[in-house]
Protein backbone atom coordinates (compact mmCIF):
# COMPACT_ATOMS: atom_id res chain seq x y z
CA UNK A 1 0.00 0.00 0.00
CA UNK A 2 1.32 3.75 -1.10
CA UNK A 3 1.61 6.17 1.43
CA UNK A 4 -0.79 9.20 1.16
CA UNK A 5 0.33 11.18 4.64
CA UNK A 6 1.79 11.28 8.03
CA UNK A 7 3.83 12.90 10.33
CA UNK A 8 7.14 12.65 12.24
CA UNK A 9 7.82 13.63 15.63
CA UNK A 10 4.44 16.27 15.60
CA UNK A 11 4.35 18.35 19.10
CA UNK A 12 1.93 20.88 19.73
CA UNK A 13 1.85 23.26 22.23
CA UNK A 14 -0.67 25.63 23.77
CA UNK A 15 -0.10 28.01 26.59
CA UNK A 16 -1.32 25.66 29.51
CA UNK A 17 -0.97 22.30 28.49
CA UNK A 18 1.11 20.26 25.61
CA UNK A 19 -1.47 18.68 23.80
CA UNK A 20 1.25 16.16 21.20
CA UNK A 21 4.78 15.15 21.75
CA UNK A 22 6.93 13.61 19.07
CA UNK A 23 3.84 11.60 17.78
CA UNK A 24 4.77 9.74 14.22
CA UNK A 25 2.09 7.85 12.34
CA UNK A 26 1.20 7.12 8.95
CA UNK A 27 -2.05 7.09 6.69
CA UNK A 28 -1.60 4.53 3.42
CA UNK A 29 -4.03 3.60 0.76
CA UNK A 30 -6.69 1.88 1.75
CA UNK A 31 -6.86 2.73 5.84
CA UNK A 32 -9.74 3.48 7.44
CA UNK A 33 -8.88 4.88 10.28
CA UNK A 34 -11.70 5.70 13.22
CA UNK A 35 -10.13 8.54 16.10
CA UNK A 36 -11.11 7.58 19.76
CA UNK A 37 -10.13 9.35 22.78
CA UNK A 38 -11.59 11.59 25.50
CA UNK A 39 -12.71 15.18 25.03
CA UNK A 40 -10.13 17.93 24.95
CA UNK A 41 -7.22 15.21 24.19
CA UNK A 42 -6.81 16.16 21.22
CA UNK A 43 -8.82 14.33 18.52
CA UNK A 44 -9.77 17.37 16.27
CA UNK A 45 -6.34 19.04 16.82
CA UNK A 46 -5.03 15.82 15.09
CA UNK A 47 -7.22 16.07 12.02
CA UNK A 48 -6.05 19.69 12.32
CA UNK A 49 -2.81 18.85 11.81
CA UNK A 50 -2.50 15.95 9.57
CA UNK A 51 -4.80 18.40 6.90
CA UNK A 52 -2.46 21.46 7.38
CA UNK A 53 -5.39 23.59 8.96
CA UNK A 54 -2.75 23.76 12.50
CA UNK A 55 1.10 24.28 11.68
CA UNK A 56 2.99 22.08 14.88
CA UNK A 57 5.82 23.46 16.91
CA UNK A 58 8.11 21.26 16.00
CA UNK A 59 8.04 17.81 13.52
CA UNK A 60 6.72 18.06 10.25
CA UNK A 61 3.05 16.41 8.29
CA UNK A 62 4.26 13.73 4.85
CA UNK A 63 2.29 13.89 1.88
CA UNK A 64 1.78 12.16 -1.27
CA UNK A 65 2.68 14.66 -3.89
CA UNK A 66 -0.95 15.88 -5.61
CA UNK A 67 -2.63 14.81 -2.86
CA UNK A 68 -6.43 16.06 -2.21
CA UNK A 69 -7.79 16.31 1.16
CA UNK A 70 -10.99 16.80 2.08
CA UNK A 71 -11.90 17.90 6.26
CA UNK A 72 -15.02 18.67 7.50
CA UNK A 73 -14.60 20.22 10.94
CA UNK A 74 -17.34 20.64 13.22
CA UNK A 75 -18.45 24.16 12.79
CA UNK A 76 -19.17 25.06 9.08
CA UNK A 77 -17.81 27.87 6.39
CA UNK A 78 -21.07 28.22 4.78
CA UNK A 79 -21.80 31.72 3.19
CA UNK A 80 -25.87 32.38 4.98
CA UNK A 81 -27.01 34.37 1.93
CA UNK A 82 -26.07 31.61 -0.43
CA UNK A 83 -28.99 29.01 -1.18
CA UNK A 84 -28.65 25.10 -0.57
CA UNK A 85 -28.12 24.21 -4.35
CA UNK A 86 -25.15 26.66 -4.72
CA UNK A 87 -23.43 25.50 -1.44
CA UNK A 88 -23.35 21.55 -2.53
CA UNK A 89 -22.47 22.13 -5.92
CA UNK A 90 -21.70 25.70 -6.98
CA UNK A 91 -22.00 26.66 -10.30
CA UNK A 92 -21.95 23.77 -12.06
CA UNK A 93 -24.07 23.17 -15.02
CA UNK A 94 -26.90 21.52 -13.22
CA UNK A 95 -26.98 18.68 -16.55
CA UNK A 96 -23.63 18.07 -15.32
CA UNK A 97 -23.87 17.58 -11.87
CA UNK A 98 -27.73 15.89 -11.97
CA UNK A 99 -25.95 13.53 -14.52
CA UNK A 100 -23.73 12.10 -12.04
CA UNK A 101 -25.07 8.96 -10.20
CA UNK A 102 -22.66 9.57 -6.98
CA UNK A 103 -23.71 13.08 -6.23
CA UNK A 104 -27.56 12.30 -6.64
CA UNK A 105 -26.65 9.82 -4.31
CA UNK A 106 -25.13 12.35 -2.21
CA UNK A 107 -28.32 15.12 -2.34
CA UNK A 108 -31.03 11.77 -1.67
CA UNK A 109 -28.80 10.62 1.28
CA UNK A 110 -28.27 13.82 2.98
CA UNK A 111 -30.51 16.56 1.79
CA UNK A 112 -33.56 15.34 0.45
CA UNK A 113 -35.93 17.08 2.51
CA UNK A 114 -34.22 20.64 2.03
CA UNK A 115 -35.20 23.33 -0.43
CA UNK A 116 -32.63 24.18 -3.29
CA UNK A 117 -33.12 27.37 -3.38
CA UNK A 118 -33.60 28.00 0.85
CA UNK A 119 -30.81 30.37 2.13
CA UNK A 120 -28.48 28.73 4.51
CA UNK A 121 -28.87 31.58 6.58
CA UNK A 122 -32.60 30.08 7.47
CA UNK A 123 -31.71 26.83 8.18
CA UNK A 124 -31.23 24.87 11.63
CA UNK A 125 -27.73 23.90 12.65
CA UNK A 126 -28.32 20.39 11.98
CA UNK A 127 -29.55 20.88 8.68
CA UNK A 128 -26.35 23.66 7.67
CA UNK A 129 -24.47 20.24 9.23
CA UNK A 130 -25.62 18.09 6.07
CA UNK A 131 -25.37 20.48 3.42
CA UNK A 132 -21.47 21.21 4.76
CA UNK A 133 -21.46 17.27 4.53
CA UNK A 134 -23.08 16.64 1.54
CA UNK A 135 -20.55 19.78 -0.63
CA UNK A 136 -17.90 17.11 0.82
CA UNK A 137 -18.74 14.63 -0.37
CA UNK A 138 -20.08 14.87 -3.88
CA UNK A 139 -16.06 16.48 -4.58
CA UNK A 140 -12.93 13.97 -5.51
CA UNK A 141 -10.62 13.48 -2.60
CA UNK A 142 -7.90 10.61 -2.16
CA UNK A 143 -8.47 11.56 1.89
CA UNK A 144 -11.64 12.51 3.74
CA UNK A 145 -10.95 13.45 7.14
CA UNK A 146 -14.41 13.59 9.15
CA UNK A 147 -14.70 15.47 12.94
CA UNK A 148 -17.91 14.29 14.04
CA UNK A 149 -20.08 13.47 10.77
CA UNK A 150 -23.12 11.79 12.84
CA UNK A 151 -24.04 14.78 14.62
CA UNK A 152 -27.69 15.62 13.80
CA UNK A 153 -27.91 12.44 11.73
CA UNK A 154 -30.56 10.06 12.60
CA UNK A 155 -30.25 6.46 12.66
CA UNK A 156 -30.98 5.97 8.72
CA UNK A 157 -29.16 9.26 7.97
CA UNK A 158 -26.04 7.40 9.82
CA UNK A 159 -26.34 3.91 8.06
CA UNK A 160 -26.46 5.92 4.45
CA UNK A 161 -23.02 7.09 5.32
CA UNK A 162 -21.49 4.44 6.53
CA UNK A 163 -22.59 2.34 3.45
CA UNK A 164 -21.37 5.71 1.54
CA UNK A 165 -17.96 5.41 2.98
CA UNK A 166 -17.66 1.93 2.54
CA UNK A 167 -18.56 2.10 -1.39
CA UNK A 168 -16.84 5.43 -1.91
CA UNK A 169 -13.20 3.64 -2.99
CA UNK A 170 -12.23 0.36 -3.69
CA UNK A 171 -10.67 -1.75 -0.84
CA UNK A 172 -6.97 -1.02 -1.72
CA UNK A 173 -7.38 2.72 -2.53
CA UNK A 174 -8.37 6.23 -0.56
CA UNK A 175 -7.95 6.98 2.73
CA UNK A 176 -10.68 7.71 5.71
CA UNK A 177 -10.01 9.59 9.43
CA UNK A 178 -13.12 9.78 11.35
CA UNK A 179 -13.72 11.46 14.62
CA UNK A 180 -16.73 10.19 16.49
CA UNK A 181 -18.19 8.68 19.31
CA UNK A 182 -20.35 6.69 17.38
CA UNK A 183 -19.02 3.00 18.50
CA UNK A 184 -21.78 1.44 15.83
CA UNK A 185 -20.17 3.18 13.01
CA UNK A 186 -16.60 3.10 14.08
CA UNK A 187 -17.47 -0.91 13.74
CA UNK A 188 -18.97 -0.65 10.34
CA UNK A 189 -16.89 1.78 8.52
CA UNK A 190 -13.30 1.55 10.37
CA UNK A 191 -10.24 -0.92 9.90
CA UNK A 192 -7.89 0.40 11.81
CA UNK A 193 -8.05 2.75 15.54
CA UNK A 194 -6.20 5.66 16.84
CA UNK A 195 -6.48 6.32 20.26
CA UNK A 196 -5.28 9.81 21.24
CA UNK A 197 -4.01 10.28 25.23
CA UNK A 198 -1.73 11.91 27.00
CA UNK A 199 0.00 13.15 24.56
CA UNK A 200 0.69 9.97 21.96
CA UNK A 201 -1.51 8.27 19.09
CA UNK A 202 -1.95 4.88 20.50
CA UNK A 203 -2.56 2.48 16.73
CA UNK A 204 -4.83 -0.87 17.27
CA UNK A 205 -6.46 -2.94 14.46
CA UNK A 206 -9.64 -3.13 13.38
CA UNK A 207 -12.85 -1.00 14.70
CA UNK A 208 -14.10 -0.43 17.89
CA UNK A 209 -14.87 -3.81 19.09
CA UNK A 210 -11.35 -4.79 18.22
CA UNK A 211 -10.01 -2.10 19.87
CA UNK A 212 -11.69 -2.82 23.13
CA UNK A 213 -10.71 -6.10 22.95
CA UNK A 214 -6.99 -5.10 22.72
CA UNK A 215 -7.18 -2.18 24.90
CA UNK A 216 -8.31 -4.58 27.41
CA UNK A 217 -5.72 -6.82 27.21
CA UNK A 218 -3.09 -3.85 27.14
CA UNK A 219 -4.77 -3.05 30.18
CA UNK A 220 -4.17 -6.26 31.67
CA UNK A 221 -1.06 -6.50 31.09
CA UNK A 222 -0.31 -3.10 32.32
CA UNK A 223 -1.58 -4.22 35.50
CA UNK A 224 0.63 -7.33 35.77
CA UNK A 225 3.52 -4.91 35.76
CA UNK A 226 2.35 -2.85 37.91
CA UNK A 227 1.19 -5.66 40.42
CA UNK A 228 4.94 -7.05 39.84
CA UNK A 229 6.71 -3.58 40.19
CA UNK A 230 4.06 -3.54 43.84
CA UNK A 231 5.11 -7.06 44.63
CA UNK A 232 9.15 -6.34 44.41
CA UNK A 233 9.06 -2.66 46.33
CA UNK A 234 7.24 -4.77 48.84
CA UNK A 235 9.68 -7.46 49.66
CA UNK A 236 12.70 -5.07 49.09
CA UNK A 237 10.61 -3.12 52.46
CA UNK A 238 10.45 -6.21 54.20
CA UNK A 239 14.08 -6.79 53.51
CA UNK A 240 15.36 -3.69 54.40
CA UNK A 241 13.07 -4.07 58.10
CA UNK A 242 14.17 -7.57 58.18
CA UNK A 243 17.39 -7.61 57.34
CA UNK A 244 17.46 -10.95 55.30
CA UNK A 245 15.39 -11.90 52.42
CA UNK A 246 12.27 -13.51 52.34
CA UNK A 247 11.40 -16.96 51.09
CA UNK A 248 9.01 -16.43 48.51
CA UNK A 249 7.74 -18.45 45.83
CA UNK A 250 8.20 -16.81 42.09
CA UNK A 251 4.82 -15.35 40.91
CA UNK A 252 3.36 -17.06 37.45
CA UNK A 253 0.92 -15.01 35.47
CA UNK A 254 -0.88 -16.28 32.33
CA UNK A 255 -1.14 -14.39 29.52
CA UNK A 256 -4.83 -15.12 27.96
CA UNK A 257 -6.29 -13.85 25.10
CA UNK A 258 -8.27 -11.27 24.80
CA UNK A 259 -11.69 -12.99 24.68
CA UNK A 260 -10.97 -15.02 27.18
CA UNK A 261 -11.13 -12.19 29.73
CA UNK A 262 -14.53 -11.57 29.58
CA UNK A 263 -15.85 -15.11 29.68
CA UNK A 264 -16.26 -14.94 33.79
CA UNK A 265 -18.10 -11.78 33.50
CA UNK A 266 -21.57 -12.04 34.63
CA UNK A 267 -24.15 -10.25 32.02
CA UNK A 268 -24.75 -6.71 31.68
CA UNK A 269 -27.92 -6.72 33.97
CA UNK A 270 -29.73 -9.40 35.53
CA UNK A 271 -33.35 -8.74 34.08
CA UNK A 272 -35.05 -10.52 36.61
CA UNK A 273 -33.20 -8.87 39.81
CA UNK A 274 -33.57 -5.74 38.43
CA UNK A 275 -37.21 -6.03 37.16
CA UNK A 276 -37.43 -7.00 41.20
CA UNK A 277 -35.87 -4.49 42.37
CA UNK A 278 -38.30 -2.21 40.23
CA UNK A 279 -41.55 -3.59 41.26
CA UNK A 280 -40.35 -3.04 45.29
CA UNK A 281 -39.60 0.74 44.39
CA UNK A 282 -42.45 1.60 41.78
CA UNK A 283 -44.87 -0.55 42.53
CA UNK A 284 -46.99 -2.39 39.12
CA UNK A 285 -48.45 1.10 38.18
CA UNK A 286 -45.60 2.98 36.58
CA UNK A 287 -47.39 5.47 33.14
CA UNK A 288 -49.68 4.56 30.94
CA UNK A 289 -50.58 6.63 27.90
CA UNK A 290 -54.26 5.28 26.88
CA UNK A 291 -55.18 6.57 23.07
CA UNK A 292 -53.39 10.04 23.66
CA UNK A 293 -52.87 12.12 21.05
CA UNK A 294 -50.73 15.42 21.11
CA UNK A 295 -51.27 18.73 18.32
CA UNK A 296 -49.70 21.97 18.01
CA UNK A 297 -52.83 23.89 16.58
CA UNK A 298 -53.95 21.52 13.34
CA UNK A 299 -50.86 19.51 13.12
CA UNK A 300 -50.75 16.47 14.80
CA UNK A 301 -47.66 15.03 16.34
CA UNK A 302 -48.73 11.98 18.27
CA UNK A 303 -52.27 10.15 17.74
CA UNK A 304 -53.51 7.91 19.53
CA UNK A 305 -50.34 6.24 21.35
CA UNK A 306 -51.55 3.29 23.65
CA UNK A 307 -49.14 2.41 26.02
CA UNK A 308 -48.41 0.87 29.32
CA UNK A 309 -44.59 1.09 30.85
CA UNK A 310 -44.07 -1.17 32.69
CA UNK A 311 -41.57 -1.25 36.37
CA UNK A 312 -37.82 -1.96 35.32
CA UNK A 313 -38.68 -1.49 31.23
CA UNK A 314 -35.79 -0.16 29.15
CA UNK A 315 -37.08 1.20 26.19
CA UNK A 316 -35.15 3.51 23.02
CA UNK A 317 -37.56 5.35 20.50
CA UNK A 318 -36.61 5.78 17.27
CA UNK A 319 -37.35 8.34 14.63
CA UNK A 320 -36.43 10.65 12.05
CA UNK A 321 -35.55 14.59 13.32
CA UNK A 322 -39.40 15.93 13.87
CA UNK A 323 -41.26 12.70 14.35
CA UNK A 324 -42.52 14.14 17.89
CA UNK A 325 -39.82 11.95 20.09
CA UNK A 326 -39.08 14.95 22.51
CA UNK A 327 -42.84 15.42 22.70
CA UNK A 328 -43.49 11.49 23.37
CA UNK A 329 -40.84 12.11 25.92
CA UNK A 330 -42.56 15.25 27.60
CA UNK A 331 -45.96 13.53 27.04
CA UNK A 332 -44.31 10.91 29.37
CA UNK A 333 -42.69 13.58 31.66
CA UNK A 334 -45.94 15.87 32.34
CA UNK A 335 -44.29 18.68 30.57
CA UNK A 336 -46.68 18.72 27.64
CA UNK A 337 -50.50 17.42 28.32
CA UNK A 338 -52.72 15.37 25.49
CA UNK A 339 -54.86 17.03 23.47
CA UNK A 340 -56.90 13.73 23.93
CA UNK A 341 -56.98 10.77 25.74
CA UNK A 342 -54.94 10.40 28.66
CA UNK A 343 -51.43 10.07 30.93
CA UNK A 344 -52.30 7.90 33.89
CA UNK A 345 -49.32 7.88 36.46
CA UNK A 346 -48.59 5.45 39.65
CA UNK A 347 -48.41 7.10 43.11
CA UNK A 348 -44.89 6.57 43.87
CA UNK A 349 -43.26 7.67 39.92
CA UNK A 350 -40.87 10.10 40.20
CA UNK A 351 -39.30 11.42 36.73
CA UNK A 352 -36.38 12.68 35.92
CA UNK A 353 -35.23 13.87 32.22
CA UNK A 354 -31.85 13.97 30.78
CA UNK A 355 -32.52 17.17 28.14
CA UNK A 356 -30.80 17.98 25.05
CA UNK A 357 -30.01 21.59 26.41
CA UNK A 358 -29.07 21.79 30.10
CA UNK A 359 -31.95 23.23 31.62
CA UNK A 360 -31.54 21.82 34.79
CA UNK A 361 -27.97 23.47 35.23
CA UNK A 362 -29.25 27.11 34.38
CA UNK A 363 -30.36 28.34 37.90
CA UNK A 364 -26.81 27.10 39.09
CA UNK A 365 -24.48 28.35 35.62
CA UNK A 366 -22.77 30.94 38.33
CA UNK A 367 -22.05 28.38 40.77
CA UNK A 368 -19.17 26.00 41.32
CA UNK A 369 -19.24 22.07 40.74
CA UNK A 370 -18.11 22.20 44.22
CA UNK A 371 -20.83 24.27 45.47
CA UNK A 372 -23.42 22.55 43.68
CA UNK A 373 -22.15 18.81 45.48
CA UNK A 374 -21.94 20.32 48.57
CA UNK A 375 -25.79 20.71 48.62
CA UNK A 376 -26.63 17.15 47.57
CA UNK A 377 -26.48 13.71 49.37
CA UNK A 378 -23.48 12.56 51.07
CA UNK A 379 -23.29 9.00 49.69
CA UNK A 380 -24.77 7.51 46.65
CA UNK A 381 -24.77 3.35 46.41
CA UNK A 382 -22.87 1.66 43.61
CA UNK A 383 -22.17 -2.00 42.93
CA UNK A 384 -22.93 -2.65 47.20
CA UNK A 385 -20.32 -0.10 48.13
CA UNK A 386 -20.75 3.70 49.25
CA UNK A 387 -19.06 6.21 47.47
CA UNK A 388 -19.23 10.49 47.48
CA UNK A 389 -21.30 12.38 45.00
CA UNK A 390 -17.54 13.62 43.94
CA UNK A 391 -16.15 9.84 43.56
CA UNK A 392 -19.14 9.15 41.50
CA UNK A 393 -18.42 12.41 39.22
CA UNK A 394 -15.06 10.74 38.98
CA UNK A 395 -16.41 7.73 37.76
CA UNK A 396 -17.50 9.38 35.04
CA UNK A 397 -14.46 10.81 34.00
CA UNK A 398 -14.83 14.09 35.22
CA UNK A 399 -11.54 15.92 36.39
CA UNK A 400 -10.67 16.54 39.50
CA UNK A 401 -9.50 20.18 39.15
CA UNK A 402 -12.67 21.16 37.58
CA UNK A 403 -14.38 20.95 40.46
CA UNK A 404 -14.08 24.76 41.45
CA UNK A 405 -15.00 26.13 38.33
CA UNK A 406 -18.33 27.53 37.74
CA UNK A 407 -20.77 25.03 35.96
CA UNK A 408 -21.71 28.04 32.96
CA UNK A 409 -18.01 27.90 32.59
CA UNK A 410 -17.95 24.05 31.93
CA UNK A 411 -17.22 22.28 28.40
CA UNK A 412 -20.50 20.45 26.50
CA UNK A 413 -18.76 17.32 28.26
CA UNK A 414 -18.64 18.04 31.61
CA UNK A 415 -21.74 19.85 32.00
CA UNK A 416 -23.38 16.44 30.26
CA UNK A 417 -21.37 14.81 33.20
CA UNK A 418 -22.89 16.94 35.89
CA UNK A 419 -26.36 16.80 34.90
CA UNK A 420 -26.21 13.06 34.71
CA UNK A 421 -25.03 13.04 38.46
CA UNK A 422 -27.62 15.65 39.10
CA UNK A 423 -30.12 13.74 37.74
CA UNK A 424 -29.24 10.33 39.70
CA UNK A 425 -28.32 12.02 42.83
CA UNK A 426 -32.44 13.11 42.66
CA UNK A 427 -33.05 9.35 43.19
CA UNK A 428 -35.76 8.84 40.11
CA UNK A 429 -37.57 5.92 39.78
CA UNK A 430 -37.55 6.72 35.75
CA UNK A 431 -35.52 8.26 33.89
CA UNK A 432 -36.35 9.90 30.70
CA UNK A 433 -32.94 10.41 28.42
CA UNK A 434 -32.90 12.46 24.98
CA UNK A 435 -29.94 12.57 22.78
CA UNK A 436 -27.62 11.63 25.85
CA UNK A 437 -24.78 11.20 23.89
CA UNK A 438 -24.13 14.45 22.43
CA UNK A 439 -20.69 16.29 23.62
CA UNK A 440 -19.54 12.69 25.40
CA UNK A 441 -16.64 10.62 24.32
CA UNK A 442 -16.52 6.89 24.30
CA UNK A 443 -15.63 6.26 27.73
CA UNK A 444 -17.79 8.62 29.29
CA UNK A 445 -20.80 6.66 26.86
CA UNK A 446 -19.03 3.49 28.57
CA UNK A 447 -19.44 4.84 32.26
CA UNK A 448 -22.75 6.07 31.72
CA UNK A 449 -24.25 2.66 30.37
CA UNK A 450 -22.04 0.64 33.43
CA UNK A 451 -24.17 3.01 35.92
CA UNK A 452 -27.29 2.13 34.13
CA UNK A 453 -26.61 -1.34 34.36
CA UNK A 454 -27.45 -1.39 37.62
CA UNK A 455 -29.85 1.13 38.09
CA UNK A 456 -33.36 -1.13 38.78
CA UNK A 457 -35.46 1.65 37.50
CA UNK A 458 -37.25 2.21 34.16
CA UNK A 459 -35.74 4.20 31.53
CA UNK A 460 -36.61 5.68 28.10
CA UNK A 461 -33.81 6.76 26.00
CA UNK A 462 -34.31 8.62 22.81
CA UNK A 463 -31.39 8.40 20.74
CA UNK A 464 -29.88 8.43 17.39
CA UNK A 465 -26.52 6.60 18.71
CA UNK A 466 -27.27 2.61 16.96
CA UNK A 467 -24.50 1.43 19.45
CA UNK A 468 -26.17 3.18 22.67
CA UNK A 469 -29.89 1.89 22.03
CA UNK A 470 -28.65 -1.89 21.53
CA UNK A 471 -26.44 -1.53 24.49
CA UNK A 472 -28.64 0.28 27.21
CA UNK A 473 -32.33 -0.55 26.24
CA UNK A 474 -33.96 -4.08 25.63
CA UNK A 475 -36.96 -3.33 23.25
CA UNK A 476 -36.93 -0.65 20.50
CA UNK A 477 -40.66 1.53 19.43
CA UNK A 478 -40.34 4.12 16.46
CA UNK A 479 -42.77 6.81 15.95
CA UNK A 480 -44.08 5.92 12.86
CA UNK A 481 -46.67 8.94 10.84
CA UNK A 482 -47.54 10.27 14.31
CA UNK A 483 -48.13 6.43 16.14
CA UNK A 484 -45.83 4.42 17.96
CA UNK A 485 -45.48 0.98 16.57
CA UNK A 486 -42.94 -1.58 18.27
CA UNK A 487 -40.13 -3.59 17.01
CA UNK A 488 -39.20 -6.71 17.51
CA UNK A 489 -36.74 -7.09 14.82
CA UNK A 490 -34.91 -3.46 16.74
CA UNK A 491 -32.98 -1.02 14.41
CA UNK A 492 -32.38 -3.51 11.79
CA UNK A 493 -36.52 -3.53 11.06
CA UNK A 494 -36.55 0.22 11.62
CA UNK A 495 -34.41 0.84 8.76
CA UNK A 496 -35.73 -2.26 6.63
CA UNK A 497 -39.50 -0.46 7.30
CA UNK A 498 -37.59 3.03 6.18
CA UNK A 499 -36.17 1.35 2.83
CA UNK A 500 -39.53 0.09 2.18
CA UNK A 501 -41.44 3.52 2.38
CA UNK A 502 -42.23 5.75 -0.72
CA UNK A 503 -39.96 8.31 -1.00
CA UNK A 504 -40.70 11.64 -2.24
CA UNK A 505 -39.65 13.02 -5.66
CA UNK A 506 -35.57 12.87 -6.29
CA UNK A 507 -34.12 16.07 -5.29
CA UNK A 508 -32.81 16.27 -9.30
CA UNK A 509 -36.41 15.72 -10.65
CA UNK A 510 -37.43 18.48 -8.03
CA UNK A 511 -34.86 20.70 -8.74
CA UNK A 512 -35.37 20.83 -12.57
CA UNK A 513 -38.79 22.24 -11.96
CA UNK A 514 -37.46 24.91 -9.28
CA UNK A 515 -34.48 25.56 -10.81
CA UNK A 516 -34.15 28.91 -9.15
CA UNK A 517 -37.26 30.33 -7.69
CA UNK A 518 -38.50 27.48 -6.47
CA UNK A 519 -41.55 27.14 -7.69
CA UNK A 520 -42.73 24.57 -11.03
CA UNK A 521 -42.20 25.73 -14.24
CA UNK A 522 -45.53 25.71 -16.81
CA UNK A 523 -45.42 23.29 -19.85
CA UNK A 524 -45.87 24.97 -23.18
CA UNK A 525 -49.67 26.53 -23.39
CA UNK A 526 -50.41 24.78 -26.66
CA UNK A 527 -49.58 21.51 -25.11
CA UNK A 528 -52.01 22.10 -22.35
CA UNK A 529 -56.49 22.03 -22.22
CA UNK A 530 -57.68 24.46 -20.40
CA UNK A 531 -58.91 22.57 -17.18
CA UNK A 532 -55.30 20.73 -16.78
CA UNK A 533 -53.99 24.45 -17.27
CA UNK A 534 -56.57 25.62 -13.94
CA UNK A 535 -55.22 22.66 -12.13
CA UNK A 536 -51.25 23.16 -12.84
CA UNK A 537 -52.06 26.69 -11.74
CA UNK A 538 -53.45 25.68 -8.79
CA UNK A 539 -50.75 23.33 -7.88
CA UNK A 540 -48.20 26.22 -8.46
CA UNK A 541 -49.70 28.61 -6.32
CA UNK A 542 -50.07 25.79 -3.48
CA UNK A 543 -46.15 24.99 -3.85
CA UNK A 544 -45.31 28.37 -4.04
CA UNK A 545 -47.78 28.97 -0.72
CA UNK A 546 -46.09 26.17 1.23
CA UNK A 547 -42.40 28.08 -0.18
CA UNK A 548 -43.44 30.63 1.76
CA UNK A 549 -44.81 29.15 4.76
CA UNK A 550 -41.70 26.79 4.78
CA UNK A 551 -39.69 30.25 5.36
CA UNK A 552 -41.63 31.75 7.94
CA UNK A 553 -41.58 29.00 10.32
CA UNK A 554 -38.13 28.92 9.63
CA UNK A 555 -37.27 32.19 10.33
CA UNK A 556 -39.21 31.94 13.32
CA UNK A 557 -36.82 28.93 14.64
CA UNK A 558 -33.80 30.92 13.78
CA UNK A 559 -35.33 33.80 16.45
CA UNK A 560 -36.45 31.73 18.71
CA UNK A 561 -34.90 30.74 22.68
CA UNK A 562 -33.01 27.11 22.14
CA UNK A 563 -34.10 26.64 25.42
CA UNK A 564 -38.19 26.55 24.35
CA UNK A 565 -38.47 23.15 22.72
CA UNK A 566 -41.98 22.95 22.87
CA UNK A 567 -41.95 25.65 20.30
CA UNK A 568 -38.88 24.48 18.36
CA UNK A 569 -40.92 20.94 18.20
CA UNK A 570 -43.91 22.76 16.83
CA UNK A 571 -42.25 24.81 14.52
CA UNK A 572 -40.24 21.86 13.44
CA UNK A 573 -43.65 19.81 12.71
CA UNK A 574 -45.39 22.75 11.04
CA UNK A 575 -42.23 22.43 8.55
CA UNK A 576 -42.29 18.88 7.68
CA UNK A 577 -45.56 18.74 7.38
CA UNK A 578 -45.67 21.94 4.50
CA UNK A 579 -42.62 20.07 3.19
CA UNK A 580 -44.33 16.97 2.60
CA UNK A 581 -47.67 18.65 1.36
CA UNK A 582 -44.91 20.50 -0.86
CA UNK A 583 -43.35 17.25 -2.38
CA UNK A 584 -46.74 15.32 -3.19
CA UNK A 585 -47.77 18.80 -4.79
CA UNK A 586 -44.30 18.85 -7.38
CA UNK A 587 -44.73 15.06 -7.65
CA UNK A 588 -48.62 16.03 -9.20
CA UNK A 589 -47.59 18.99 -11.20
CA UNK A 590 -44.45 16.58 -12.90
CA UNK A 591 -47.12 13.59 -13.71
CA UNK A 592 -49.93 16.11 -14.78
CA UNK A 593 -47.29 18.10 -16.68
CA UNK A 594 -46.14 14.73 -18.48
CA UNK A 595 -49.48 13.72 -19.39
CA UNK A 596 -50.47 17.00 -21.10
CA UNK A 597 -47.16 16.88 -23.01
CA UNK A 598 -48.06 13.01 -24.11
Amino acid sequence: MSHLLGAEALRLEYPTRVVFDSVSLGLNEGDRIGVVGRNGDGKSSLLGLLSGRIAPDAGRVTRRGGLRMGLLDQTDDLDPAASVGWSIVADRPQHEWAGDAKIRDVIDGLVPDLPWDEPVGQLSGGQRHRVALARLLVEQWDVIALDEPTNHLDVQGITWLASHLRSRWPKTAGGLLVVTHDRWFLDEVCTATWEVHDQVVEPFEGGYAAYVLQRVERDRQAGVLEAKRQNLMRKELAWLRRGAPARTAKPKFRIEAANRLIQDLPAPRDQVELARLAVARLGKDVIDLLDASVSFGDRVVLRDVEWRIAPGERTAVLGANGTGKSTLLGLIAGTIQPTSGRVKRGKTVQVAMLDQHFRQLQDIASDRVREVLARVRATWLVEGKEVSPTQLLERLGFDRRHLSARVGELSGGQRRRLQLLLLLLSEPNVILLDEPSNDVDIDMLAAMEDLFDSWPGTLIVVSHDRYLVERISDQQYAIWDGRLRHLPGGVDQYLELQARRPQPAPPTSTVSVRENTGSARPASASALQRGQRKELAALERRIEQAGRDIAGWQTAMVALDPSDYLSLAELAERVEQARHRQEEWEQAWLELAEEAAG
